[in-house]
């Protein structure tokens, strides 16, 4: 059975939205830490508008690690009911998107998930997820997208493991109670 894993970047009061904020944070540590978790997983499954902000970056980016190859070469599920077609090597769900991620897992495939808020908790929701991968940066924005939902499900996870990084970014690894 495959697995599904959440990475997200969040802030102390729980705002993942547009994180160029993390920049200030960013350093090797992190670095190994988003480049590991790429390389073990076998594709990307995002919504729509982080496909499309990705789309639109990372095929022109480079960088010495080979993460960038890596973002362009990994295959892609896109989630959306507006978009009509996808490139930068997606395929697009824009059905029954809960049964196509079950189908998926079942073929043994390694999800990895970022951005998305709304995939995620609708994800959570239906028991899809297997492991959240949170970086939480030391910082207070007061305002933006939250990670989840008012009103979400509650919901139990166990840490696995976690550390922090020289810059002060709490890596915490967390798995479902089910």
């Amino acid at each position: 059975m495959g697995k599904l894993m959440v990475s997200m970047y969040v802030t102390l009061d729980g705002v993942m939205e547009e994180p160029s904020w993390s920049a200030a944070y960013w350093d090797d540590e992190l670095a190994q830490f988003q480049l590991d978790q790429l390389y073990t997983n076998d594709a990307l499954l995002l919504g729509r508008v982080t496909y499309e902000g990705f789309a639109a970056t990372w095929p022109t980016a480079e960088d010495k690690h080979g993460f960038a190859d890596r973002m362009n070469e990994i295959p892609k599920y896109v989630v959306s009911h507006t978009l009509k077609r996808t490139e930068w090597n997606a395929r697009l769900i824009n059905h029954d998107f809960v049964e196509e991620i079950k189908r998926l897992k079942k073929t043994g495939q390694r999800l990895l998930v970022y951005g998305s808020a709304e995939l995620i908790d609708t994800l959570i929701e239906h028991d899809l997820v297997d492991e959240l991968h949170l970086m939480t940066f030391p910082l207070l924005l007061g305002e933006g997208k939250k990670l989840f939902r008012d009103g979400v499900s509650p919901k139990a996870f166990k840490l696995l493991n976690s550390f922090s990084t020289d810059q002060g970014v709490l890596i915490a690894n967390y798995a479902p109670e089910r």
